[in-house]
């Protein structure tokens, strides 16, 4: 049974089976903004005028992205969109992006625009595969974190859930912990959280659902902040 996360709740990666969960999916679902739009209409001959209703779509691109640190709190490898551009990102002193860490243990899915129309498909809009057995022996915190590229908060979009399943970015196995985003007034008025942290304790990978909204911008004031307040 999935374990429903609360912020700060802090989770074993073992299964209730006592084996060690290792590879796994962190993955983000969220939906598109969708409004009925009532107008009024004449008819072609003129006469009584007509209320007709039309469907609004607002998609909604979220980031789903991550950043390692080792022992020493030195960022040593990241994963975001390989689509942010080169200007802004020599401008804030950070590489190209791209969706595979060096190690391989990670990687993502790819970038998605706009979010479920028409309800919850039950599948993630963008996920990120781990392999803990994979992970460089020197990262010992694993940060992820979501950031809106459009102009909408948390609170205007209509679901977005964050699971931690077995699994492919096709197909769910098991479903391991949820996290609801948007069901917090918190998140009202933000378009950037710190979701949580895979973290090594002993030798053991845990996992912390840290949950805090930000009022970042962009996603490189979320690094920022990431490295310098939970490192």
């Amino acid at each position: 049974m999935a374990i429903s996360l609360t912020k700060g709740q802090k989770i074993s990666l073992r299964k209730s089976t006592g084996s060690s969960l290792e590879s796994f999916c962190v993955g983000v679902n969220w939906g598109a903004i969708e409004q009925i739009i009532r107008k009024e209409k004449s008819n072609w001959f003129g006469g009584n005028k007509r209320i007709v209703e039309e469907k609004k779509v607002t998609n909604v691109d979220l980031d789903l992205s991550c950043i390692l640190f080792d022992g020493k709190g030195d960022l040593v490898d990241y994963i975001y969109s390989p689509e942010y551009r080169a200007d802004f990102l020599k401008k804030v002193g950070l590489p190209e992006g791209k969706l595979v860490s060096k190690d391989y243990a990670l990687r993502h899915s790819g970038d998605d625009r706009a979010g479920d129309v028409g309800g919850d498909d039950g599948l993630d809009n963008e996920i990120i595969s781990v392999d803990l057995k994979k992970i460089s022996p020197e990262v010992e915190q694993i940060f992820f974190f979501l950031n809106n590229v459009g102009n909408e908060d948390f609170a205007q979009i209509p679901f977005a859930k964050i699971r931690m399943y077995e699994g492919t970015p096709s197909r769910v196995s098991e479903v391991n912990a949820t996290f609801d985003v948007v069901s917090d007034s918190q998140y009202a008025g933000h378009k950037a959280m710190i979701m949580g942290k895979l973290y090594k304790r002993n030798g053991e990978w845990k996992f912390n659902a840290i949950g805090v909204a930000a009022t970042d911008q962009t996603f490189a004031q979320t690094i920022a902040r990431i490295s310098k307040d939970y490192v």
